[in-house]
């Protein structure tokens, strides 16, 4: 049965914070909110914590994972970002966007995609997830949290947050409420891995990405 903690949105209780980040050092998978859709998540480093995402979102290992990063410099440990995409993600960071980039070898194999090298990477604009990444001192995995249908397949749109936390209380180890009001729409993706930026989906923000993408 997964601990339950009640978060505020904009001041998190630090006792709290550290010890659900004390929970992610030692393997624990973790079912919480973003500034997106909820999402399931652990320390990027811990193998077997990834290996369990893996098993809940019933993902292969060639999916590449999404993980979360708290800085535009944090984001160049694990990423090489060319100079046009780091003029265009300083005017999105923090914000609701996935940013696909070539990987760093301090991307473990198992998060990224093994026939591109390339991983997805977000800063989100949660003050949540900025004191989770800030405590835990490493990225946390990124996967949004969706229940199968009746053939087993995971749907697109999101489901109700009570929903969520009943059908997974006992596949996760934490469960993290912000008592915000939930939304369903999921992140804007880009995708820097060649010379000319392209936005693979559009979601949330996507409107701000035009106008930057017209720019720069």
């Amino acid at each position: 049965m997964a601990t339950l903690y009640e978060l505020h949105p904009q001041n998190p209780q630090q006792r709290s914070i550290e010890q659900i980040t004390a929970e992610l050092k030692q393997g624990a998978v973790m079912l919480y909110p973003t500034d997106t859709v909820y999402a399931i998540g652990c320390d990027l480093n811990d193998k077997s914590a990834v290996e369990r995402v893996r098993q809940i979102k019933q993902l292969s290992n060639d999916k590449p994972l999404t993980f979360l990063c708290s800085s535009l410099s944090n984001i160049a440990e694990y990423a090489k970002v060319s100079d046009r995409a780091y003029r265009i993600m300083k005017h999105l960071i923090p914000g609701s966007y996935t940013f696909l980039l070539p990987a760093t070898k301090q991307v473990p194999k198992l998060v990224m995609s093994p026939k591109r090298k390339t991983t997805g990477i977000r800063v989100p604009d949660s003050i949540i997830c900025q004191e989770l990444l800030k405590s835990l001192g490493n990225p946390i995995i990124s996967t949004s949290a969706h229940l199968p249908d009746e053939e087993g397949d995971f749907p697109t749109m999101g489901v109700e947050k009570a929903l969520l936390f009943d059908a997974l209380e006992k596949q996760v180890d934490i469960i993290i409420d912000s008592n915000l009001e939930q939304t369903f729409e999921v992140s804007t993706i880009i995708d820097f891995t060649n010379e000319i930026p392209t936005v693979v989906r559009q979601g949330l923000g996507f409107s701000e990405v035009e106008k930057w993408l017209e720019i720069v």
